[in-house]
């Protein structure tokens, strides 16, 4: 008899021990055809794979819902509260639980998937399989992204005011989070993905910044660019950035940390033509009051007991294509809200990347701040 495959993750149904864990665990990435699509970005969050199974009660297999179906449903302008019957994947890849090692890396190689549901002769989910439990550090991993040779502009010139007391001693960009300095997490990010140039937009106490990488022992060299007799804005600063710069490249303010594929972003960018490409998070929204609408002269309309809402957020981090500088006056205090206005104005394209709501760890503002470092664990 064929044994079944070694190194999956077992499904488990004990309440003791390491058992119960582990189905809790599971339980993050299984849903069922009631949940809506809003619901399922939560619930994908939650389970950190970019990826949810679909089943029936019994966890009989239906379907696979990734966080790219989400994604292009969100471009369509779809509704967040249609059920996830609009967008999920009806051909799933799975395999039973005979399937041999060797022939369960091969498929998952084939299909550029990451994960694989083990299931019966009923087609019931009685094992998950991930690609780090087949082979580890080897080349070809799916989950790899596919390294970018192009550069990382990084805006640390501003006075972070809305951290004030800290940024009155600290520059924005090297206040903690965890054990390292947010920029220091964002470049750690980018690293996994980016082998070309890093470039520092730094003025307000720039030199505590240049004196913290120049003595961090990291791997990577940093080159700055000095906002040297005023503050030049959010974006005003890329018109110092040298002629030689790569074509297209990747923009983050400081502040702001993005899990996700950036070789993703970079593809949807280049496919569509795309001048800008701005990355948002989907973001989920309360208003906790009975919000009243009225009629011209007063009489009430309707009353909407503490309605929620859902907007993509800039995120504030980019992909530029590098002929979009021309458009950026020199010298000038200019704001990325004024670059977009003028680049729709001289009718360029510009693209929108939706991440989701946990994709996104933001540090600019002090509800932010508090919220990330009580949620962070020391690795992004």
């Amino acid at each position: 008899m064929v044994s079944q495959a070694p190194g999956y993750i077992e499904y488990k149904t004990g309440n003791k021990g390491n058992g119960e864990n582990m189905t809790k665990k599971l339980e993050d990435l299984f849903i069922t055809g009631k949940y809506t699509i809003k619901n399922a970005m939560k619930h994908m969050d939650k389970g950190s794979r970019k990826i949810l199974f679909l089943t029936d009660k019994k966890r009989k297999l239906i379907g696979t819902i990734t966080d790219g179906d989400i994604r292009r449903w969100i471009l369509t302008d779809g509704d967040l509260g249609a059920k996830v019957d609009k967008i999920y994947n009806d051909n799933p890849v799975y395999v039973d639980r005979y399937t041999s090692k060797r022939r369960i890396r091969k498929i998952m190689l084939e299909a550029g998937v990451n994960s694989l549901p083990i299931v019966d002769e009923n087609k019931r989910i009685v094992n998950l399989l991930f690609w780090s439990d087949v082979i580890k550090d080897e080349a070809g991993m799916p989950s790899k992204a596919q390294a970018l040779k192009i550069p990382l502009v990084v805006m640390a010139g501003g006075q972070g005011s809305r951290l004030d007391p800290f940024t009155k001693i600290l520059p924005k960009a090297l206040i903690p989070v965890g054990d390292k300095p947010v920029i220091e997490l964002i470049i750690d990010n980018f690293r996994e993905h980016i082998t070309d140039a890093i470039y520092f937009i730094i003025g307000y106490k720039g030199e505590m910044i240049k004196s913290y990488f120049d003595n961090s022992g990291a791997e990577y060299k940093v080159k700055y660019i000095y906002e040297k007799d005023r503050a030049l804005g959010t974006v005003g600063g890329l018109k110092l950035l040298p002629r030689t710069i790569s074509n297209t490249f990747f923009l983050s303010n400081c502040d702001t940390i993005i899990k996700a594929r950036y070789d993703d972003i970079y593809s949807f960018h280049k496919k569509n033509g795309y001048d800008l490409t701005i990355i948002c998070s989907m973001q989920h929204f309360v208003v906790p009051y009975g919000v009243v609408d009225i009629n011209s002269g007063g009489e009430l309309k309707k009353i909407e007991e503490k309605p929620e809402y859902d907007f993509l957020v800039n995120t504030g981090m980019y992909l530029v294509d590098k002929k979009t500088l021309r458009y950026i006056p020199r010298d000038r205090t200019f704001h990325i809200t004024d670059f977009i206005k003028k680049l729709k104005r001289k009718k360029c394209k510009i693209g929108v990347y939706p991440v989701s709501e946990k994709s996104w760890l933001d540090v600019g503002q002090w509800e932010a701040y508090k919220e990330t470092t009580k949620n962070f664990q020391g690795k992004l």
